[in-house]
Formats: C-alpha cells, sequence, structure tokens
C-alpha cells in the first residue's frame, strides 16, 4: 500500500478544484467535493490508472523513446539504449517501485508547473490526463 498520494496537488475534479488529500487510518486518499458531501477515494485507485494511462502512451514507441532518451544524455551507444529500451519494456516494475515510493515533492511541483494536470471524477474515475506538449495518435494535429 503506497504511502503517500502519487499525484497529490496535481489532481483536480471536474470544474478544475483541486483535489484535498486526507487519510482513512492509514490509507491515503484523495477528497473530492461532491456537492458538500467530501467523498474519501483511495489514492492507489486514481493513481492506478493514470500510471496505466501513462504505459499505454508508452507501449509500442519503447525503441523511439529509448533513442531520444539516450539522445538527451548524451549516451547514444546501442548499449545505453538497449538499457533504456528494456527499463521501458518493464514500465510496470518500475511503476510498482514508484507507488512504493512515491514522487518526491520537488518532482510534483515540477510535473505542476510543466501543466501535468488529472482530473478526475467524484467515484475516482481518471476523466482525462493533461500532459501538455503531449502529441497524440488522435490525428488532430
Amino acid at each position: 500500500m503506497p504511502r503517500q498520494p502519487l499525484f497529490a496537488g496535481l489532481v483536480v475534479d471536474e470544474q478544475d478544484r483541486p483535489v484535498d488529500v486526507a487519510y482513512v487510518g492509514d490509507e491515503p486518499c484523495y477528497v473530492v467535493d461532491d456537492d458538500g458531501f467530501r467523498r474519501h477515494i483511495p489514492s492507489e485507485q486514481v493513481d492506478r490508472q493514470v500510471l496505466e494511462q501513462m504505459r499505454a502512451q508508452i507501449e509500442g514507441h519503447e525503441d523511439l523513446l529509448s533513442e531520444q532518451t539516450a539522445k538527451m544524455l548524451g549516451q547514444e551507444d546501442i548499449f545505453t539504449k538497449a538499457v533504456i529500451e528494456q527499463q521501458l519494456k518493464n514500465i510496470g516494475q518500475q511503476f510498482e517501485a514508484l507507488l512504493e515510493i512515491g514522487i518526491p515533492e520537488e518532482g510534483r511541483a515540477y510535473l505542476g508547473m510543466m501543466g501535468f494536470k488529472v482530473v478526475i471524477n467524484v467515484h475516482g474515475d481518471v476523466v482525462r490526463l493533461e500532459q501538455p506538449g503531449i502529441i497524440t495518435d488522435e490525428g488532430d494535429e
């Protein structure tokens, strides 16, 4: 069980209002205001949906992502690219570890500054994931 909500401070409701964080016992929850009723949604339920959407975006693009990551690191050799690509193919294991250790406050602040936002409904379903700069396959542009 995660010790803290993974995306604390980055989750909003459908009216674009920030979602609070609270604990029910030792379980971290996102708290959504449902016309005055504060719904406590286990954070793991929301966090796993977000990670699954991210995994789906990565899947099938591991080669391109590893190539560009190696280039950004200045390590464009085939071994570095292979290691990065293998890590991307095992992203599920990486996400499990991330759920356990969390994202540091500085990392969440950076994501927020970049415009990353998770929109959920009152039931804890992820309505959309806002990631400025992400190009989708929908053919819009």
